[in-house]
């Protein structure tokens, strides 16, 4: 059934309503007037002006309001929340259909403004499309880019001319993360100490283009060395200044413990054995050795250089695998290899296909070249056929490399001389009884319990592949727009789109931290420029030190079990803090989550004072107070899914308050909230609806 108001144009609506009121208000009159007249004989002239004064005044007052509760609701809000779904459409980019319901009463309004907003999603569409056409190769190239970055054995940073990280690889990551990780936007001094990075840049500013300079690095936190090359970025920005800084970092404290031991060793060495060297040549050069006691004191001696030169050696040997330079194989790239080998020098090698997880830590092309050597050598004996290679695990929890073949076992003779040739590998000196010494083993000829021979060498080694390293330790963060970013003055002054935003949400015991109720998790992530960074996020548990009650636990599936063995708050909290150092935080009903930080400030030693922003507010100043702000409502409104799954949990609730986020940003800035001290202003007038979490006025950045 088609609304009967839905034929009428607007106009004819307006003017309905004020005739409708025009005639209450002549209805009212006449009332009074009749009211008055009537009781003109009973209170006289002026009773009866007075009777029907009120009665007409009461009678216009009522009318009016009741007009107005009709004009407020029908075509006040309904023209804001057009407005806002008009916003909504045009800068945070839905593009489903106005609902009618919104604007019913406005006439033409609605259906004239659902046709702007369709165009408007077609226009948008079709730019998308064609934008994405055109990007799709560069994109590709930059995926592979990333991937490639991501890979690089070396910590690799980009980083602008003040030091504030743009770019970072996984092995970054993990040389630099101390008491926190590092993260874009963030100063690299935090993580390494600034003179050796500024006495390297000061190098390449005297330097000819392209130079890049060596520099040692020293972790502000922990100490660790680190080997590192800068090269200055010479590529096009758009900000003029100083050009920022390509940086690859590699630890070295291991190697230089390794070299310590391998030189102290060494040291001792000549230490030990000069001394009884010396004395030997002294009773020598005495002649005393004809006599009995010189004799004793000759024996004495050379037992003592005997022991010394065996102890030492010992040790020489048991720390030079430690020295060489080692690397986990795996055992099927490593019998691929040999078979390459032998095959280049013509030899029939049959290899059997080693257990693809088996791996073992030592100097590939060494083995490699060992194995291949021996191979090559039983082949040109006549009494050695059918040749083949295994690598499996031995009983030790090693690897055992073995190579059979049909015929007479090899005498250790033969075997000597050939552990002695140097092997081809680019060193005269580097013969297969050195490769044995290095990996600390030996090799030996024996018979078969099947009747034919084989050469046993053991490897030391892992049963297994170590596990792969994580998705998240293999990524590449980056943001190379912060190249051109010019440097932020007042946070009051700083724009909406510069921002440094660490969304959090955390999840409690109960709703009332003053009666006792304990955070349970933590969950946040860092958005820069109001773009999520993929990446970088933080998630924890939180032992409550009290009993989850079950009705929390239905809420967001948190368990007593679950938190046994978790970190206490003051952990956490200090964690966390490190976290969102230096950004703003952004929360859904941020009062509630902060009071619950706020309680263990003392005990933790860290100090929640953050600038803060609350999507209900942000909510609020977009699509104004009368509407609905809870974070389902709000997503809603924005066209934002959150999986069921999702909801109520610490880190669900963060990624839906981050898309909010996300989408309230263009909004605010077309209305007119450009910086972060316009934003709070604003924010501040709704402060009936929420109060304002920010601890004092927001502090210069």
């Amino acid at each position: 059934m088609i609304d009967p108001v839905a034929r009428l144009g607007l106009r004819l609506r307006v003017f309905l309503l004020f005739a409708a009121l025009a005639a209450g208000i002549l209805t009212a009159l006449g009332g009074g007037l009749w009211l008055g007249l009537s009781r003109l004989d009973e209170s006289g002239p002026a009773g009866a002006i007075v009777t029907a004064g009120l009665v007409a005044g009461f009678g216009i007052l009522g009318l009016t309001a009741w007009m107005w509760m009709l004009f407020d609701e029908h075509v006040a809000r309904a023209s804001q929340r057009l407005a806002a779904a008009l916003r909504a459409r045009t800068h945070a980019g839905l593009d489903r259909a106005l609902d009618p319901d919104d604007a019913r009463y406005l006439g033409d309004l609605a259906p004239a403004a659902q046709a702007v907003a369709g165009t408007l999603a077609e226009t948008r569409n079709a730019l998308a499309e064609a934008v994405e056409r055109e990007t799709t190769r560069l994109a590709v190239e930059n995926a592979r880019l990333q991937a490639l970055l991501a890979d690089v054995p070396a910590g690799v940073l980009l980083c602008s001319a003040d030091h504030q990280i743009v770019f970072y690889n996984g092995p970054a990551a993990a040389l630099l993360t101390q008491e926190r990780a590092p993260g874009l936007d963030r100063a690299l001094t935090d993580h390494l100490r600034p003179g050796p990075l500024e006495a390297a840049r000061a190098r390449l500013a005297r330097a000819a283009p392209g130079t890049a300079t060596d520099l040692i690095a020293t972790c502000a936190q922990s100490g660790e060395v680190l080997a590192g090359r800068m090269r200055l970025l010479e590529l096009p920005q758009r900000r003029a200044g100083a050009p920022g800084y390509v940086l690859t970092l590699r630890p070295v404290t291991a190697d230089l413990a390794l070299h310590a031991g391998r030189e102290a060793l060494l040291e001792e060495v000549f230490e030990r054995i000069r001394r009884p060297a010396a004395n030997l040549q002294t009773v020598l050069a005495a002649g005393a050795a004809a006599a009995p006691e010189g004799r004793a004191a000759l024996l004495s001696e050379a037992e003592r250089l005997a022991a010394a030169i065996t102890e030492l050696g010992d040790r020489y040997d048991a720390a030079r695998g430690a020295w060489w330079p080692m690397a986990e194989t795996r055992a099927a790239d490593l019998a691929d290899g040999i078979a390459a080998q032998a095959e280049t020098a013509g030899v029939a090698l049959t290899v059997t296909e080693p257990d693809p997880d088996l791996a073992l830590r030592c100097d590939a092309y060494q083995l490699v070249s060992l194995a291949a050597h021996l191979a090559e050598r039983l082949a040109a004996r006549p009494d050695a056929r059918a040749l083949a290679l295994a690598l499996a695990p031995d009983e030790a929890g090693g690897v055992l490399l073995t190579l059979t073949w049909e015929g007479a076992v090899l005498p250790l003779g033969d075997l000597e001389r050939w552990l002695a040739e140097p092997l081809e590998v680019g060193l005269a000196d580097v013969t297969g009884r050195s490769v044995l010494a290095a990996h600390g083993t030996e090799a030996w000829p024996e018979r078969r319990p099947d009747g034919g021979a084989r050469l046993c060498v053991p490897l030391p080694a892992p049963a297994a592949a170590s596990p792969r390293r994580p998705a998240e330790a293999r990524r590449a963060v980056y943001d190379f727009d912060l190249m051109d970013r010019a440097p932020s003055g007042e946070l009051a002054e700083t724009r909406l789109s510069d921002l440094t935003c660490v969304v959090f949400d955390t999840e409690t015991t109960g709703l009332l931290p003053s009666s006792g109720d304990e955070i349970v998790q933590i969950a946040a992530l860092r958005m820069i420029g109001g773009r999520r960074v993929e990446g970088e996020s933080f998630e924890s548990l939180v032992d409550p030190r009290r009993s989850i009650p079950a009705a929390a636990s239905e809420v967001h599936g948190i368990t007593g079990a679950m938190v046994a063995g978790a970190p206490p708050i003051e952990t956490v909290a200090r964690r966390f803090h490190a976290f969102a150092e230096g950004a703003v935080l952004v929360a859904h009903n941020a009062p509630f989550d902060l009071e619950f930080l706020r309680r263990h400030e003392a005990a933790s030693g860290v100090r929640f004072d953050h600038p803060v922003l609350d999507t209900v507010l942000l909510s609020a100043v977009a699509f104004g107070q009368s509407e609905t702000h809870t974070l389902d409502a709000l997503t809603e409104r924005l066209g934002i899914e959150i999986p069921p799954e999702a909801r109520h949990t610490a880190m669900g609730d963060t990624i839906a308050t981050a898309a909010a986020l996300e989408r309230l940003l263009p909004l605010l800035e077309a209305q007119g909230c450009v910086t972060f001290g316009q934003t709070l202003a604003a924010v501040r007038r709704h402060a009936r609806l929420l109060r304002d979490a920010n601890a004092s006025e927001p502090a210069p950045a």
